[in-house]
Parts: C-alpha cells; structure tokens; sequence
C-alpha cells in the first residue's frame, strides 16, 4: 500500500513507541509486507530466522523485535510486538469507511455500465465502461475493474485476506492481519456467480484481461492471474500464488500458496497443485505430474490385486 503523505521515520518511531537505529531522515512512502516491499517500504519481522531476509530485503524501513546490526541506507524501529505495531499503521492509514448506501458516491462508474438490483458498490471503487454487473455483487472499497467485465450474481470482490498470527499463551489464539490492499480486474474477464475473490494484504490480486472464471471458484489474497486463463468451477487457489499466461485450471483443482504455474499449463479437474508447475503440459494427480505419467501410474496401481494374486498362489 502507497501513502499518501510520505513519513519520516522519527513521528514513526513516536507514534509506534520504537527505538530508532540507523538513517534517522528516511521517509516512508508504503506500507508493505515482506514478498511485496519496494524500497520507501516498511515491513516488519519477529522472528529472527527470518531477521537476515528482511534486512536485505528492498523495504527502506523495518519494524523488528530484537536490536541489530542496521544495514546501511536503512532504518531500523525497535519494538517489542512488531506484528502489532504494523496492524497499528495499517489501522491509521487505511480505516475501515463504513458505507451507508449502496452505491458510494466515491465510486465512478463508466459509461454504459449497468448494475442490476442489489449490487453493492463500496468507496474509491473504479469500474469501466460496458461492464455488466449483475445482481447483488458486492465490490469492497478500492477495487479497478475495467471495460466490458461481467460479474455473474452474488459474487464478493475485495473481502478480507485469509491471513492470521498464531498467537500462544494469549486468549485471543488468532491475531487478524489487517488488509490493506486491493483487488484490480482488467479488461474482458468474466466471473461467474458466487465466486470470492480477496484483496491483498498490503498489495494487488489481479485478474489479467480476458480471463474466465466459472462459478464458485475462490482466489486468495494477492494471487495473479495473467492473461486469458481459463477456471472451471470450484476451483481453489491459496494465496499470493502466480498463475501465468493461457492456463487452464479444470474443475474442482486446489492450488497451494506461493507457487508458480507456468504460462499455457493445463492443470485436470481434481488435480492438486502442492509445488511451483512448469508452463506448456498438462498435469493430472495429487500432487500433480505430468498426466500421461499419472495414467501409467494408475494403470499400475489397477493390476495390484491380480499382481499379488499371481505371487500369492
């Protein structure tokens, strides 16, 4: 997520109750966090096996738990629960806005669009023209659809990411990572009905021009979907996974998280993706392989009974 007003890292350091080591005149100019952070970012880390990738990472500030070596050019903000001092800025700088009718009078909606009865539509959203939404879709705040989508009925745009801190010794077992990033459709794409698609934590799920999404399909927060891929139903894909160019992912496939399928793969209905797939083939299984090794493999498993028969006699 961007700023709007870039901050220096001394109001931050007050305003989080942190101890500030390093470049004390940075700016901040977004909040990130770690896959996602560019530099001007700030990100956080607690826990320390994961201390070195965050300090080499892109982000420019670093909430952190532990007193350390500050790499040059960075800012280091010490606090004891850096998770929640995160969850504090996300708090002040991207507030829930409640929303007391239908269609907010931030949103702007393109010519020739049309919204049947019981679209919701929330504040900051674009939607481009010759869209056709249809009834009650509910598009959260901060959402960019383009010209000529169709959104079938009952469909959610932008909902909370599936994203929470396993927290011990504590009665709240589950701390909720507040979302703060956006959901952007691009052009031609269309969704079927009582799909859900999340916003990212910090950054963009995106959905390439021209792509199809079959009913009941969910994608998790920050997944990118290329350019003319094609989803049957009931599909699932776990978050910030990157699905490329022409992919067709056939009915009721499960994709776990931060993978990679390769432009053009095709993935069988019932299939589970558990590891990064290579573009131009067609998968079958779980975990999925290539199919035609797959078929062989079930055709093996198939004479087991009359294999064992044979030595048994």
């Amino acid at each position: 997520m961007k700023l709007q007003t870039p901050l220096s890292v001394e109001w931050l350091a007050t305003f989080l109750d942190a101890k500030l080591i390093g470049n004390a005149a940075q700016l901040a100019t977004g909040i990130n966090e770690i896959h996602k952070v560019v530099p001007g970012d700030i990100s956080f880390v607690d826990v320390e096996k994961y201390f070195d990738k965050c300090l080499h990472s892109a982000a420019t500030i670093i909430l952190i738990n532990k007193e350390v070596a500050c790499p040059e050019g960075k800012t280091l903000l010490v606090c004891a629960d850096p998770f929640s001092a995160y969850i504090q800025l996300v708090k002040q700088f991207a507030p829930f806005q409640k929303l007391y009718t239908p269609i907010s009078e931030t949103a702007i909606i393109g010519e020739g669009t049309h919204l049947q009865p019981g679209v919701v539509v929330g504040n900051n959203v674009r939607i481009g023209s010759h869209c056709l939404i249809h009834p009650n879709v509910t598009i959260y705040d901060n959402t960019i659809i383009g010209d000529y989508v169709i959104i079938q009925a009952n469909t959610v745009i932008g909902g909370d990411a599936f994203y929470f801190k396993t927290r011990s010794g504590k009665d709240l077992k589950f701390e909720k990572m507040e979302s703060c990033g956006r959901v952007i459709i691009e052009d031609h794409v269309e969704i079927g009905a009582s799909c859900t698609i999340d916003k990212g934590v910090s950054g963009d799920t995106i959905i390439g021009a021209g792509s199809k999404l079959d009913n009941q399909i969910h994608i998790g927060h920050g997944v990118v979907i290329g350019k003319n891929v094609l989803i049957a139903a009931q599909v699932g894909v776990a978050g910030k996974t990157i699905i490329e160019d022409d992919v067709i992912l056939w009915g009721q496939v499960g994709v776990n998280k931060d993978l990679t399928i390769g432009k053009g793969a095709v993935v069988n209905g019932q299939s589970g993706v558990t590891v990064s797939i290579a573009g131009g083939k067609t998968y079958f299984g779980t975990p999925a392989i290539d199919a035609k090794e797959k078929l062989k493999e079930m055709a093996w498993v198939r004479r087991i009974p009359e294999m064992w028969e044979k030595l048994t006699k």
